[in-house]
C-alpha cells in the first residue's frame, strides 16, 4: 500500500464527495421529507427511490462499495496518522484530529445504521411501508435518540470538513484567501446539514409515526 498511497488517498477523497457525499444528501433531504410532510411525504421519498432502475446495482456500485473502500481506508489512515494539536493547536490541526476520530464514528454508525435500516427491510423484518415507525421506534428510545445525536454530529462534521480537504487536495482552492472562504462556506454548511438532520430524527418523535399508514395511497 505505500508504493501506491498518493493514489488511495486521491480514491479515498474523490469517494467521500463523489459519490458517497451525493448519497448523504439524498439521505439527508429523504429525511427531511419526514419533517416537511410527515410520514406520508417521507414514505413517498423512500418509494421514489426504491423504484430506481437497477437500484440494487446503484446501491452496491454507488454505495455499499465505495463506503467499504473509504471507510477501511480511512480506519487505516487514521491509524496511521500523527496528530500535532498538542505541539501546534491551530485550528485546522484540531480539525485534522477531529476529521479522523469522526471518521471512525461515523463508519461504525453508518454499518449500524444501515444494519437496523435497510438490512432489515432485505430480510424481510421491517416492512419497507413500516420504515417511519421502525424509525419511530429508534428516535422515542433515549439511549438510541442521544446515539444518534452524537454520531449525526460526527457525520456532518465529517462530510463538511472532509469536502474542505478535497478542495484543498484536488487544487480547487488554491491559497489562504480561498481556502479560509472555503472554512467558513464548509462549516455553515456542517451547521446547516446537522440543524436539518435533528429536525428529521425530531419528526420521527411525533405520533402520527407510531402506527403504519395504509399504502393504498402509494399504488
Amino acid at each position: 500500500m505505500k508504493g501506491n498511497t498518493y493514489l488511495h488517498r486521491k480514491l479515498h477523497s474523490l469517494l467521500g464527495v463523489l459519490p458517497l457525499g451525493g448519497f448523504f444528501v439524498e439521505h439527508l433531504l429523504t429525511n427531511y421529507s419526514a419533517y416537511q410532510g410527515g410520514q406520508e411525504r417521507f414514505l413517498e421519498h423512500v418509494h421514489w427511490i426504491h423504484s430506481l432502475p437497477l437500484v440494487l446495482a446503484l446501491e452496491i456500485f454507488l454505495i455499499w462499495l465505495p463506503l467499504l473502500y473509504h471507510g477501511v481506508y480511512g480506519l487505516y489512515v487514521a491509524y496511521q496518522s500523527r496528530n500535532n494539536v498538542n505541539n501546534y493547536g491551530y485550528v485546522r490541526n484540531w480539525a485534522f484530529a477531529a476529521q479522523r476520530v469522526t471518521g471512525v464514528i461515523t463508519f461504525v454508525f453508518v454499518v449500524w445504521h444501515i444494519w437496523n435500516t435497510r438490512v432489515q427491510i432485505a430480510l424481510g423484518h421491517v416492512e419497507q411501508d413500516a420504515i417511519g415507525v421502525h424509525m419511530h421506534e429508534i428516535a422515542s428510545n433515549p439511549v438510541y435518540y442521544w446515539i444518534y445525536i452524537v454520531c449525526i454530529i460526527a457525520a456532518v462534521f465529517h462530510f463538511a470538513n472532509g469536502l474542505w480537504s478535497f478542495l484543498v487536495s484536488w487544487g480547487i482552492t488554491v491559497g489562504p484567501r480561498a481556502q479560509r472562504f472555503a472554512s467558513y462556506a464548509t462549516m455553515g454548511l456542517f451547521v446547516i446539514m446537522t440543524i436539518m438532520f435533528i429536525m428529521s430524527l425530531n419528526a420521527f418523535l411525533d405520533e402520527s409515526f407510531a402506527e403504519p399508514l395504509a399504502s393504498a395511497f402509494l399504488q
